[in-house]
């Protein structure tokens, strides 16, 4: 018997697509070349909308150790120009400071309370398309050997066999003049601001912390993680008609980051070797890549993640990107294996996820420009400071760079004035007023499960969705949010329906009935008996 879906990679992305899909019932089976976790540092964190969705799965406090809901960032960064967000009405811009060995680790645990089988040292090595299934070539630690999938996705990075042995094109710019240091290192206590925590460089000035800082010269970043030994990075141009490549092929010291550092500010800054245990990063890439697959789906292939879109590090976008691909994929993928999905709804995966992918490669290809030496990029930044005095454009930046700007075409509009903004985004947090005491709407999406909030007066929305009770969970509470009476949440957590109505008329509730079906498919009576799930029915 096939195996449901093979996943191609355990990083962050295949793990959380694993999840996703254990929660829907469904059997993946994650295969990783590496014999076992990378203990190399990569991602420091994440940033934007993806913090809030691993609250709304449970995560968040497995990360934090806190039962604190996140709270948005009172400032971040866009192209090397600091974003001050606390004015900011429903600031969209939340931070989560976790290294990603440990972003892994956490996803690694909750794949495995699931369920889900993941093998180490076991590599895709070649695959075979047929009309139901899809058999993957593997070579694993006691030889080669095949695996018959109905489905099987590359989460395998941006070099992914998977995307190339499905033909899958991945176009897009490479550029080779950038080179960037990145290491953990000591800093003299006396050069610490003790005000801001960033650099007070003697001869300088002042370095803020977590920031881009721009000179002419180049890009200089100082990160002092509560937690282990700051982090230093610097990005420079190499000189013109530099192609001795031999230079760059050691290892990256200290002592060379220095040396950037001195380039970038024009001082020298003494700079030591980390103090405690590492790991500790230590790493140098010369050029860099801004590159989108051509599609997200060969038949029964499919990509999530850096194997699907690939581009600069600036403003830490990846995660946020790559992680909701695996969520939006995961809940569909899930119905097409049920057989309840409707036409089209797998198709939905790239339609909406690549858009958001090519968002993301515009604003970081904007970012280097603005973070780019030289005089005439002065003058650009001057022009763009002027804009950010306007607190709409400081308001467009910070939807941008969390992802929160993203709107997904749901077919059709509200007739309902007042929730028409509401729909096709993702869903407000709500507190809501059960009769056990305060539930806030991220406890109700731990599940995965489409979720219809009723708030309305006397909760009379449940017979509507009743047909739906095998697929769709429906709580019946109150709120104090006078903006929504109602809410058709998709599992990824985005608005499919919503109402202001306190009382929904004869054709909005029409309007209900045709996003449930679009969404979750025709009605079917004792699908959930003859696929061995309970019906959840109406939950209070």
């Amino acid at each position: 018997m096939p195996i449901d879906v093979v996943i191609a990679g355990a990083g962050p992305n295949g793990l959380m697509l694993a999840c996703e899909l254990a929660l829907a019932g469904v059997r993946p089976l994650v295969l990783e070349r590496l014999p076992g976790p990378s203990d190399e540092q990569r991602a420091n964190g994440l940033v934007g909308q993806v913090v809030r969705m691993l609250d709304r799965r449970g995560l968040h406090e497995r990360l934090t150790g806190s039962t604190a809901p996140p709270q948005p960032a009172p400032f971040f960064m866009f192209g090397a120009f600091p974003l001050d967000l606390a004015a900011l009405p429903d600031n969209p811009i939340y931070l989560l400071m976790v290294p990603q060995r440990r972003i892994e680790q956490v996803l690694a645990e909750r794949a495995s309370e699931l369920g889900v089988e993941v093998r180490r040292g076991h590599e895709v090595t070649g695959l075979i398309q047929e009309p139901g299934t899809v058999t993957v070539e593997v070579t694993g630690p006691a030889g080669p050997y095949r695996i018959e999938t109905r489905f099987l996705v590359g989460a395998d990075g941006g070099h992914s066999l998977t995307r190339k042995l499905a033909g899958i094109g991945f176009p897009g710019v490479t550029t080779d003049r950038t080179i960037s240091r990145s290491a953990h290192v000591s800093v003299p206590a006396e050069l610490i601001d003790p005000a801001g925590g960033g650099l007070a460089v003697p001869g300088y000035g002042s370095v803020p912390p977590f920031m881009h800082h721009r000179t002419e010269r180049g890009l200089l970043s100082f990160a002092p993680f509560p937690s282990g030994p700051p982090l230093v990075s610097t990005t420079e141009l190499l000189p013109s008609g530099d192609d001795d490549r031999g230079q760059h092929e050691e290892p990256l010291t200290v002592s060379e980051l220095r040396d950037s550092v001195q380039r970038v500010l024009g001082v020298d800054v003494p700079l030591g070797p980390p103090e405690g245990a590492g790991p500790h990063m230590l790493r140098r890439l010369t050029g860099g890549n801004t590159r989108l697959a051509d599609r997200f789906r060969d038949r029964r292939v499919l990509l999530v993640g850096d194997a699907a879109h690939v581009h600069s590090a600036i403003g830490g976008p990846g995660l946020n990107l790559g992680l909701q691909d695996a969520i939006n994929l995961g809940w569909k993928l899930a119905a097409e294996l049920g057989g309840w999905a409707p036409p089209g709804l797998l198709d939905s995966y790239e339609a909406e996820r690549r858009p958001a992918g090519q968002r993301v490669t515009m604003h970081t290809q904007a970012q280097a420009v603005l973070i780019g030496p030289g005089g005439q990029v002065t003058a650009l930044r001057e022009l763009f400071g002027e804009l950010l005095a306007d607190r709409h454009t400081v308001r467009h930046l910070a939807d941008l760079v969390a992802g929160a700007d993203i709107r997904y075409d749901m077919g059709t509009v509200p007739s309902d004035v007042g929730a028409a903004s509401l729909t096709g985004r993702w869903a407000p947090d709500l507190l809501l007023h059960t009769e056990t005491g305060p539930v806030r709407l991220a406890e109700l999406t731990r599940d995965a499960r489409p979720l219809l909030l009723d708030l309305t007066d006397g909760g009379t929305l449940a017979d509507d969705a009743a047909p739906w009770r095998d697929r769709v969970d429906v709580v019946t509470t109150r709120c104090e949010d006078p903006k929504v009476t109602a809410l058709l949440l998709r599992p990824d957590c985005y608005v499919a329906w919503a109402s202001a109505s306190p009382r929904p008329d004869d054709q909005q509730r029409e309007e209900l009935r045709s996003a449930l079906t679009r969404w979750f498919g025709h009605p079917a009576a004792a699908r959930a008996e003859a696929a061995g799930h309970l019906p959840s029915g109406v939950r209070m």
